[in-house]
Protein backbone atom coordinates (compact mmCIF):
# COMPACT_ATOMS: atom_id res chain seq x y z
CA UNK A 1 0.00 0.00 0.00
CA UNK A 2 1.13 3.37 -0.94
CA UNK A 3 3.16 5.34 1.76
CA UNK A 4 2.32 9.07 0.54
CA UNK A 5 0.02 10.62 -2.38
CA UNK A 6 1.40 13.22 -5.14
CA UNK A 7 -1.23 15.14 -6.33
CA UNK A 8 -2.59 18.11 -7.82
CA UNK A 9 -4.16 20.63 -5.17
CA UNK A 10 -6.47 23.32 -6.98
CA UNK A 11 -3.17 25.15 -9.21
CA UNK A 12 -0.43 23.88 -7.03
CA UNK A 13 1.05 20.51 -6.61
CA UNK A 14 1.88 19.01 -3.12
CA UNK A 15 2.75 15.51 -1.55
CA UNK A 16 0.65 14.71 1.07
CA UNK A 17 0.30 11.91 3.80
CA UNK A 18 -2.76 10.50 4.80
CA UNK A 19 -3.72 10.64 8.08
CA UNK A 20 -0.96 13.70 9.03
CA UNK A 21 -1.54 17.24 8.72
CA UNK A 22 1.27 17.82 6.93
CA UNK A 23 2.11 18.71 3.42
CA UNK A 24 4.81 19.17 1.19
CA UNK A 25 4.18 22.03 -1.69
CA UNK A 26 6.20 21.18 -4.98
CA UNK A 27 6.15 22.52 -8.10
CA UNK A 28 4.87 21.03 -11.00
CA UNK A 29 8.54 20.17 -12.00
CA UNK A 30 9.10 17.58 -9.21
CA UNK A 31 5.43 16.25 -9.31
CA UNK A 32 5.99 15.40 -12.67
CA UNK A 33 9.28 13.22 -11.76
CA UNK A 34 7.26 11.31 -9.66
CA UNK A 35 5.24 10.36 -11.54
CA UNK A 36 7.66 9.61 -14.09
CA UNK A 37 9.54 7.62 -11.61
CA UNK A 38 6.14 5.74 -10.47
CA UNK A 39 5.72 4.77 -14.35
CA UNK A 40 9.15 3.70 -14.73
CA UNK A 41 8.91 1.63 -11.08
CA UNK A 42 12.73 3.34 -10.73
CA UNK A 43 13.22 4.31 -7.35
CA UNK A 44 12.33 7.14 -5.13
CA UNK A 45 13.60 10.52 -6.26
CA UNK A 46 16.37 11.08 -3.19
CA UNK A 47 14.62 14.42 -2.97
CA UNK A 48 11.08 13.10 -2.12
CA UNK A 49 13.03 10.34 -0.03
CA UNK A 50 15.02 12.71 1.90
CA UNK A 51 11.45 15.26 2.33
CA UNK A 52 9.15 12.32 3.33
CA UNK A 53 12.18 11.52 6.51
CA UNK A 54 11.69 14.92 7.46
CA UNK A 55 8.56 15.69 7.12
CA UNK A 56 6.70 12.28 8.57
CA UNK A 57 9.95 10.22 9.79
CA UNK A 58 9.24 7.86 6.66
CA UNK A 59 11.94 5.54 5.42
CA UNK A 60 11.32 5.56 1.52
CA UNK A 61 14.91 5.57 0.27
CA UNK A 62 15.65 2.70 -1.97
CA UNK A 63 12.02 1.59 -2.41
CA UNK A 64 10.37 1.12 -5.67
CA UNK A 65 8.47 4.68 -6.44
CA UNK A 66 5.10 2.49 -8.18
CA UNK A 67 4.81 0.75 -4.34
CA UNK A 68 5.96 3.67 -2.19
CA UNK A 69 3.62 6.53 -4.12
CA UNK A 70 0.35 6.99 -5.21
CA UNK A 71 0.38 9.43 -8.17
CA UNK A 72 -3.35 11.07 -8.55
CA UNK A 73 -3.63 12.69 -11.99
CA UNK A 74 -4.08 15.87 -13.47
CA UNK A 75 -8.02 16.17 -14.35
CA UNK A 76 -10.07 18.54 -16.65
CA UNK A 77 -12.04 19.75 -13.73
CA UNK A 78 -10.50 22.30 -11.31
CA UNK A 79 -12.27 20.84 -8.19
CA UNK A 80 -10.25 19.50 -5.41
CA UNK A 81 -12.77 19.49 -2.33
CA UNK A 82 -16.61 17.77 -1.98
CA UNK A 83 -18.67 16.57 0.61
CA UNK A 84 -20.81 13.35 0.40
CA UNK A 85 -24.41 12.31 2.16
CA UNK A 86 -23.68 9.08 1.70
CA UNK A 87 -27.31 8.30 3.10
CA UNK A 88 -29.90 10.71 5.07
CA UNK A 89 -30.64 8.08 7.74
CA UNK A 90 -29.80 8.58 11.17
CA UNK A 91 -29.97 6.61 14.37
CA UNK A 92 -30.43 10.21 16.53
CA UNK A 93 -33.38 12.17 15.52
CA UNK A 94 -32.44 15.81 16.43
CA UNK A 95 -34.73 18.59 16.93
CA UNK A 96 -32.05 21.48 15.14
CA UNK A 97 -31.48 19.05 11.69
CA UNK A 98 -31.25 21.00 8.63
CA UNK A 99 -32.36 17.80 6.15
CA UNK A 100 -36.12 18.15 6.02
CA UNK A 101 -36.94 13.86 5.84
CA UNK A 102 -34.09 11.39 7.03
CA UNK A 103 -35.09 8.40 4.40
CA UNK A 104 -32.68 5.50 4.72
CA UNK A 105 -32.16 5.29 0.55
CA UNK A 106 -29.75 5.70 -2.14
CA UNK A 107 -27.11 4.24 -4.38
CA UNK A 108 -26.54 0.32 -4.02
CA UNK A 109 -22.59 -0.32 -3.50
CA UNK A 110 -21.90 -0.55 -6.88
CA UNK A 111 -23.04 2.78 -8.13
CA UNK A 112 -21.11 4.10 -4.65
CA UNK A 113 -18.28 2.67 -6.57
CA UNK A 114 -18.98 4.41 -9.78
CA UNK A 115 -19.37 7.92 -7.76
CA UNK A 116 -15.98 7.57 -6.08
CA UNK A 117 -14.32 7.24 -9.26
CA UNK A 118 -16.25 10.43 -10.98
CA UNK A 119 -15.42 12.39 -7.62
CA UNK A 120 -11.65 11.35 -8.21
CA UNK A 121 -11.90 11.29 -11.63
CA UNK A 122 -13.21 15.45 -10.79
CA UNK A 123 -10.09 15.93 -9.06
CA UNK A 124 -11.56 15.67 -5.79
CA UNK A 125 -9.05 15.07 -3.22
CA UNK A 126 -10.41 16.51 0.11
CA UNK A 127 -13.81 14.74 0.93
CA UNK A 128 -16.11 14.69 3.72
CA UNK A 129 -18.17 11.94 4.35
CA UNK A 130 -21.74 13.10 5.89
CA UNK A 131 -25.57 12.30 6.36
CA UNK A 132 -27.39 11.89 8.46
CA UNK A 133 -24.74 9.31 10.20
CA UNK A 134 -22.67 8.14 7.33
CA UNK A 135 -21.34 5.18 9.87
CA UNK A 136 -24.48 3.56 9.91
CA UNK A 137 -24.73 3.01 6.05
CA UNK A 138 -23.46 -0.57 5.41
CA UNK A 139 -21.64 0.47 2.75
CA UNK A 140 -19.75 3.06 4.36
CA UNK A 141 -16.68 0.66 5.12
CA UNK A 142 -16.35 -0.15 1.93
CA UNK A 143 -16.77 3.22 0.09
CA UNK A 144 -14.29 4.98 3.21
CA UNK A 145 -11.81 2.42 1.81
CA UNK A 146 -12.39 2.49 -1.87
CA UNK A 147 -11.63 6.61 -1.51
CA UNK A 148 -8.59 6.01 0.79
CA UNK A 149 -7.35 4.18 -2.02
CA UNK A 150 -7.69 6.64 -3.93
CA UNK A 151 -5.60 8.76 -2.23
CA UNK A 152 -8.29 11.25 -0.57
CA UNK A 153 -7.77 13.14 2.26
CA UNK A 154 -11.04 12.12 4.63
CA UNK A 155 -12.99 13.80 6.88
CA UNK A 156 -16.06 11.66 8.43
CA UNK A 157 -19.03 14.28 10.00
CA UNK A 158 -20.64 11.95 12.76
CA UNK A 159 -22.18 11.70 15.92
CA UNK A 160 -19.88 9.19 17.42
CA UNK A 161 -22.08 6.81 18.09
CA UNK A 162 -20.08 4.10 16.44
CA UNK A 163 -17.00 5.14 17.37
CA UNK A 164 -16.62 2.06 20.25
CA UNK A 165 -16.67 -0.39 17.79
CA UNK A 166 -14.08 -2.65 16.86
CA UNK A 167 -14.54 -2.88 13.05
CA UNK A 168 -14.93 0.79 13.11
CA UNK A 169 -11.74 1.42 14.93
CA UNK A 170 -10.16 -1.00 12.84
CA UNK A 171 -10.95 0.69 9.72
CA UNK A 172 -9.53 3.89 11.05
CA UNK A 173 -6.50 2.68 12.46
CA UNK A 174 -5.56 1.04 9.50
CA UNK A 175 -7.13 3.61 6.92
CA UNK A 176 -6.30 7.35 9.00
CA UNK A 177 -8.69 9.49 8.39
CA UNK A 178 -7.45 12.99 8.04
CA UNK A 179 -9.93 14.25 10.83
CA UNK A 180 -13.05 13.08 12.65
CA UNK A 181 -15.48 15.79 13.22
CA UNK A 182 -18.12 14.39 16.40
CA UNK A 183 -20.73 17.15 16.95
CA UNK A 184 -21.60 17.02 20.74
CA UNK A 185 -24.96 17.92 21.85
CA UNK A 186 -24.43 18.14 25.93
CA UNK A 187 -22.91 17.73 28.64
CA UNK A 188 -25.46 15.45 30.57
CA UNK A 189 -27.65 12.47 30.02
CA UNK A 190 -30.65 14.97 30.05
CA UNK A 191 -29.61 17.30 27.62
CA UNK A 192 -28.05 15.08 25.34
CA UNK A 193 -30.54 12.38 24.91
CA UNK A 194 -33.67 15.21 24.99
CA UNK A 195 -31.97 17.06 22.13
CA UNK A 196 -30.87 13.81 20.09
CA UNK A 197 -34.34 11.94 21.27
CA UNK A 198 -32.28 8.91 22.10
CA UNK A 199 -32.23 7.16 25.51
CA UNK A 200 -28.63 6.30 25.54
CA UNK A 201 -27.49 8.40 23.29
CA UNK A 202 -24.88 10.65 25.68
CA UNK A 203 -23.57 7.03 26.88
CA UNK A 204 -23.13 5.91 23.94
CA UNK A 205 -21.15 9.15 22.31
CA UNK A 206 -19.05 9.72 25.22
CA UNK A 207 -17.77 5.84 25.01
CA UNK A 208 -17.11 6.44 20.98
CA UNK A 209 -15.45 9.64 21.81
CA UNK A 210 -12.86 7.75 24.46
CA UNK A 211 -12.29 4.59 22.44
CA UNK A 212 -11.34 6.97 19.36
CA UNK A 213 -8.89 8.90 21.79
CA UNK A 214 -7.29 5.57 22.94
CA UNK A 215 -6.82 5.21 19.26
CA UNK A 216 -5.38 7.72 18.32
CA UNK A 217 -7.75 8.73 16.32
CA UNK A 218 -7.89 12.51 15.44
CA UNK A 219 -11.11 14.00 16.90
CA UNK A 220 -12.44 17.54 16.09
CA UNK A 221 -15.55 18.50 18.34
CA UNK A 222 -18.31 20.54 17.45
CA UNK A 223 -20.49 22.01 19.74
CA UNK A 224 -24.07 22.34 18.84
CA UNK A 225 -25.60 25.10 21.13
CA UNK A 226 -29.30 24.80 21.41
CA UNK A 227 -32.14 25.67 24.31
CA UNK A 228 -31.50 22.21 25.28
CA UNK A 229 -27.69 22.41 26.51
CA UNK A 230 -26.80 26.43 26.40
CA UNK A 231 -26.30 26.63 30.44
CA UNK A 232 -23.59 23.90 30.21
CA UNK A 233 -21.59 25.00 27.74
CA UNK A 234 -18.78 25.63 29.96
CA UNK A 235 -19.12 21.59 30.58
CA UNK A 236 -19.14 20.75 27.10
CA UNK A 237 -15.85 23.01 26.33
CA UNK A 238 -14.31 20.78 29.64
CA UNK A 239 -15.43 17.51 27.33
CA UNK A 240 -14.15 19.05 24.14
CA UNK A 241 -10.62 19.69 25.54
CA UNK A 242 -10.50 16.43 27.23
CA UNK A 243 -11.14 14.20 23.75
CA UNK A 244 -10.37 16.77 20.54
CA UNK A 245 -7.52 18.11 19.21
CA UNK A 246 -9.59 21.43 18.23
CA UNK A 247 -13.32 22.35 18.93
CA UNK A 248 -15.55 24.55 17.58
CA UNK A 249 -18.77 26.29 18.47
CA UNK A 250 -22.17 26.26 16.85
CA UNK A 251 -25.09 27.84 18.28
CA UNK A 252 -26.74 29.50 14.64
CA UNK A 253 -29.59 26.83 14.45
CA UNK A 254 -30.78 27.22 10.48
CA UNK A 255 -34.17 26.18 9.21
CA UNK A 256 -34.24 23.05 6.89
CA UNK A 257 -32.73 23.33 3.47
CA UNK A 258 -35.88 22.98 1.85
CA UNK A 259 -37.29 26.64 4.16
CA UNK A 260 -38.55 24.18 6.88
CA UNK A 261 -39.09 26.48 9.74
CA UNK A 262 -39.06 23.37 12.65
CA UNK A 263 -35.70 23.38 13.66
CA UNK A 264 -36.01 27.43 14.54
CA UNK A 265 -37.66 26.27 17.75
CA UNK A 266 -34.48 24.89 19.30
CA UNK A 267 -32.03 28.11 19.33
CA UNK A 268 -31.17 29.49 22.30
CA UNK A 269 -31.12 33.33 21.85
CA UNK A 270 -28.06 34.19 23.06
CA UNK A 271 -26.14 32.11 20.56
CA UNK A 272 -27.52 33.09 17.51
CA UNK A 273 -24.46 33.72 15.43
CA UNK A 274 -22.73 36.99 15.27
CA UNK A 275 -20.18 35.28 12.61
CA UNK A 276 -17.54 37.44 10.37
CA UNK A 277 -18.60 39.51 7.02
CA UNK A 278 -19.64 36.65 4.42
CA UNK A 279 -17.26 37.21 2.04
CA UNK A 280 -17.26 34.68 -0.48
CA UNK A 281 -17.12 31.49 -1.21
CA UNK A 282 -15.99 28.68 -3.97
CA UNK A 283 -19.09 26.53 -3.41
CA UNK A 284 -19.76 25.44 -7.15
CA UNK A 285 -16.93 26.30 -8.44
CA UNK A 286 -13.80 24.50 -6.23
CA UNK A 287 -16.14 22.53 -4.29
CA UNK A 288 -19.90 20.41 -4.20
CA UNK A 289 -21.62 18.65 -2.52
CA UNK A 290 -23.67 14.99 -3.44
CA UNK A 291 -26.92 13.73 -1.86
CA UNK A 292 -27.27 10.09 -1.81
CA UNK A 293 -28.83 9.54 -5.35
CA UNK A 294 -25.83 11.21 -6.90
CA UNK A 295 -27.16 14.34 -7.45
CA UNK A 296 -24.82 17.71 -7.08
CA UNK A 297 -25.11 21.02 -6.12
CA UNK A 298 -23.08 23.61 -5.23
CA UNK A 299 -23.33 23.11 -1.26
CA UNK A 300 -25.66 21.29 1.55
CA UNK A 301 -27.72 24.69 1.83
CA UNK A 302 -27.47 25.83 -2.31
CA UNK A 303 -29.53 22.95 -3.35
CA UNK A 304 -31.72 24.35 -7.14
CA UNK A 305 -31.12 22.86 -10.35
CA UNK A 306 -29.02 19.64 -9.01
CA UNK A 307 -26.89 17.99 -11.76
CA UNK A 308 -26.75 14.03 -11.95
CA UNK A 309 -23.87 12.61 -11.67
CA UNK A 310 -24.42 9.04 -12.53
CA UNK A 311 -26.24 9.93 -15.55
CA UNK A 312 -24.46 13.22 -16.90
CA UNK A 313 -21.20 12.58 -15.65
CA UNK A 314 -18.25 14.68 -15.53
CA UNK A 315 -19.47 16.68 -18.36
CA UNK A 316 -22.73 17.46 -16.29
CA UNK A 317 -20.24 19.27 -13.81
CA UNK A 318 -19.39 22.02 -16.13
CA UNK A 319 -22.70 23.42 -15.77
CA UNK A 320 -21.75 24.03 -12.29
CA UNK A 321 -20.11 27.44 -11.75
CA UNK A 322 -23.26 28.95 -13.55
CA UNK A 323 -25.66 27.14 -11.68
CA UNK A 324 -24.02 28.22 -8.24
CA UNK A 325 -23.45 32.22 -9.46
CA UNK A 326 -26.93 32.28 -9.98
CA UNK A 327 -27.86 31.08 -6.72
CA UNK A 328 -25.45 33.36 -4.88
CA UNK A 329 -26.62 36.47 -6.12
CA UNK A 330 -29.15 39.06 -4.00
CA UNK A 331 -32.30 38.96 -4.80
CA UNK A 332 -36.06 38.07 -3.47
CA UNK A 333 -35.62 38.90 0.12
CA UNK A 334 -32.21 40.70 -0.40
CA UNK A 335 -32.93 42.80 -3.30
CA UNK A 336 -32.28 46.53 -2.61
CA UNK A 337 -30.73 45.98 0.64
CA UNK A 338 -28.09 48.67 1.48
CA UNK A 339 -26.48 46.27 4.02
CA UNK A 340 -25.87 43.64 1.26
CA UNK A 341 -21.57 44.65 1.56
CA UNK A 342 -21.64 43.53 5.41
CA UNK A 343 -24.22 40.29 5.41
CA UNK A 344 -22.91 37.82 7.51
CA UNK A 345 -24.36 35.03 5.58
CA UNK A 346 -24.22 33.47 2.18
CA UNK A 347 -27.79 34.08 -0.07
CA UNK A 348 -28.72 30.42 -0.65
CA UNK A 349 -28.76 30.51 3.48
CA UNK A 350 -30.68 33.71 3.62
CA UNK A 351 -33.22 32.24 1.22
CA UNK A 352 -34.35 29.40 3.66
CA UNK A 353 -34.35 31.49 6.24
CA UNK A 354 -36.76 33.91 4.13
CA UNK A 355 -38.54 31.08 3.40
CA UNK A 356 -39.17 29.38 6.81
CA UNK A 357 -40.41 33.10 7.23
CA UNK A 358 -37.58 33.26 10.39
CA UNK A 359 -37.46 36.70 12.00
CA UNK A 360 -34.88 38.64 10.66
CA UNK A 361 -32.75 38.87 14.44
CA UNK A 362 -31.58 35.54 13.38
CA UNK A 363 -29.87 35.93 10.53
CA UNK A 364 -29.58 39.40 9.71
CA UNK A 365 -27.47 42.00 11.20
CA UNK A 366 -30.38 44.62 10.15
CA UNK A 367 -32.65 42.68 12.27
CA UNK A 368 -30.21 42.40 15.02
CA UNK A 369 -29.74 46.05 15.56
CA UNK A 370 -33.43 46.47 15.00
CA UNK A 371 -34.01 44.46 17.81
CA UNK A 372 -31.55 45.81 20.11
CA UNK A 373 -33.18 49.22 19.29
Amino acid sequence: MHQVVATPQDDQFAIVRQGDRKALHVPRAFYDEVADAVAERSPVPNWLADAAEAAWGLQLAGQRSDAAVLVRPLTALNYSRATWEINKGCNFGCEHCFLPERKFEGLDSDEKGLLLTALRDAGVLWLQFTGGEPTIDRDFPAAYRMAHGMGMLLEILTNGSRLHQPAMLDLLTAFPPHKVTVSLYGATTESFDSLTQRRGAFKGVMRGMAAAKEAGIPLEITLIITKHNAHEVDAMRELADRYGVYRKEYGSISPTYDGGGEPLATQAEDWIDRSAVFAGCPAGHRFFHVDPHGWVTMCKIGRENPINLMTEGLSGLTRLPGIADSQMLRSGGCSGCKLSKTCRVCRPLAKVYQEAKAPLRTYCQHGMKEATK
